[in-house]
C-alpha cells in the first residue's frame, strides 16, 4: 500500500474586483436604459374649460389654455383642466377634471401640462 499523502491544495482561483465592478457598471447601464427608453405612462390630452359653467348635456366649453395657468387661476378660479375628454366643436366631453398620475399630459395646442414617468410632478392646478 503506498505511503497515505494529502490531496493537493486545490488552485485558487482568484477574480479581479474590477471585472466583477465592470460587470456590475455594465448591467446597471443596461436597466436603467431599458426603464429610460419604456415609455411606460400614458399620453393624455387636456382641455382648459369652464368649470363653472357646464353646459345642459354635461360637457364644458373650451377657452384658451392662458385661463388655466396658476396665475390667472388664483383671481378666476371658475377654470381649469379637463383630462381624457372628447372635443366636440368648441365643447369637451366624456373626461375628468382629476388629474391622471404618472401621464404625460399635453393641451390639444401642445402645451406641456404634466410629464410623465418616474418622479413626475406638474404644476397645473385641479
Amino acid at each position: 500500500m503506498p505511503p497515505f499523502s494529502p490531496p493537493p491544495p486545490p488552485k485558487k482561483r482568484f477574480r479581479s474586483t474590477a471585472v466583477k465592478l465592470g460587470a456590475i457598471g455594465v448591467l446597471s447601464t443596461l436597466v436603467v436604459g431599458f426603464c429610460a427608453a419604456t415609455n411606460s405612462y400614458d399620453e393624455v390630452d387636456a382641455d382648459c374649460v369652464d368649470t363653472a359653467n357646464p353646459l345642459p348635456d354635461g360637457s364644458f366649453a373650451l377657452v384658451d389654455d392662458d385661463f388655466c395657468d396658476d396665475d390667472y387661476r388664483g383671481s378666476h378660479g371658475a377654470y381649469g383642466w379637463y383630462y381624457g375628454g372628447v372635443l366636440v366643436g368648441r365643447h369637451v366631453r366624456g373626461g375628468t377634471t382629476l388629474r391622471p398620475a404618472d401621464a404625460q399630459i399635453t393641451s390639444r395646442s401642445g402645451k406641456v401640462v404634466q410629464r410623465g414617468g418616474f418622479g413626475s410632478h406638474g404644476s397645473s392646478g385641479s
